[in-house]
């Protein structure tokens, strides 16, 4: 009988690989037809799964993690017609129907029809349809026609993993965040947070044709990732103002476009360094974002947080200045990145070598094994991006 091994989360701050049950081409009790079985090539370690790992999200005890798949088809169901076993695929973190309104108006993150309690689903993640997540050996994909990228050439494929697996998720999330935030040929950027999205970001804003991309950080090791590959950087533990810190890069103290790569644990800076304050990315980035500019938010905020500073946090309820915002005219886009929106893009633009963007984002190869420690490594600010390994398939490669 067929054997399958997942990540699975077992209370704040713990998380431990388990067997789980192999995946099978069914939806409850009828056989989902449009559906395939992947054997996972690469799977991620998200930010996002990082906050339920803290326990600042209502995610069950048992949860299979992992929402940033790539995978190799090894069954099809009957109804699947463009998708063959053998097939490598990019498998965006969006569960999508491609029937719905949404679907059909290119909103594939709110699909209506993959999740009872919301409009969106995810792969492993709480509140996002109870999906099977793909931190593991094998995973059900739905809908495959319409959800699955696949790579144009296997071998070819096999050579840039180490960039392609970021399509399921964090390049175009980054890119979203940029595309959102008007970015474009000779923008000046600031990006709130150095991690992996952040530093998606900043390559995407490069790839857009930004003039100056200034990536704002706590973390020392982050802020050197950031550095090198051509980015400016400041340094959030600082005295001098975010402002002052721009001023002294772009020789004025504000910028065209701002991107949000942080989210709802977002910390105070200067004097405030460490003490958590989840309004102050978004307040400050209405404070250096030019009047008319425009901020994007990939950053993850959340409707019920446990941990939350205080009751009105809790909720997802926080101290935004949207009077200042509203005076200087900022558009402001929320939520999560429609990934089909942009992968195919972006792939070409991996296979063509116009961004490395595993570089960038300082990516490394881990066991399946090792994920616990990966996790752990991550959340003590770690300037990597973690990419399990199931199969050894990256390892051969």
């Amino acid at each position: 009988m067929a054997t399958n091994r997942g990540v699975e989360y077992m209370g704040p701050g713990k998380v431990e690989v388990h067997s789980i049950d192999f995946p099978k081409l069914a939806l409850g009790d009828r056989k989902c037809e449009h559906g395939v079985i992947l054997k996972i090539v690469s799977t991620n370690i998200c930010g996002s799964d990082q906050h339920m790992v803290r326990g600042r999200t209502t995610a069950p005890v048992g949860l299979v993690l992992g929402h940033e798949i790539t995978g190799e088809v090894i069954e099809a169901g009957r109804d699947v017609e463009f998708i063959h076993v053998g097939d490598l695929v990019s498998v965006p973190f969006n569960i999508a129907c491609g029937r719905c309104r949404n679907c059909k108006e290119g909103k594939t993150g709110v699909c209506l029809n993959v999740n009872p309690s919301r409009p969106g689903a995810a792969f492993g993640y709480v509140d996002m349809g109870g999906w099977v997540g793909g931190q593991a050996e094998y995973v059900m994909v739905p809908y495959a026609d319409f959800n699955l990228l696949k790579f144009p050439d296997k071998a070819r494929a096999m050579e840039k993993i180490r960039d392609l697996t970021l399509l399921s998720d964090i390049f175009p999330t980054g890119y979203h965040g940029a595309v959102t935030a008007g970015v474009g040929t000779g923008s000046v950027v600031y990006v709130a947070g150095a991690g992996p999205v952040g530093l998606a970001c900043a390559a995407a804003c490069q790839l857009l044709g930004a003039a100056i991309v200034i990536v704002g950080d706590m973390i020392p090791e982050r802020l050197d990732q950031a550095r090198s590959f051509g980015c400016e950087v400041v340094d959030l533990r600082s005295d001098a103002s975010l402002c002052d810190q721009i001023a002294q890069i772009a020789g004025v103290p504000e910028v065209d476009s701002a991107v949000d790569c942080v989210g709802f644990e977002a910390k105070g800076h200067g004097k405030d360094a460490g003490v958590e304050q989840p309004a102050t990315v978004l307040n400050s980035l209405m404070t250096i974002t030019r009047a008319g500019g425009a901020l994007g938010i990939p950053g993850l905020y959340v409707t019920d947080d446990p941990g939350g500073v205080d009751a009105s946090a809790k909720s997802g309820t926080l101290g935004i200045r949207i009077g200042l915002g509203w005076a200087k005219s900022h558009t402001l886009s929320t939520g999560q990145c429609p990934v089909m929106k942009y992968h195919r893009q972006l792939m070409m633009a991996i296979l063509y070598d116009k961004v490395q963007i595993a570089k960038a984002c300082n990516v490394e190869v881990i066991s399946l094994d090792d994920a616990p420690k990966g996790y752990k490594d991550f959340d003590k600010g770690a300037a990597k991006k973690f990419v399990l390994d199931p199969h050894g398939m990256l390892k051969a490669a």
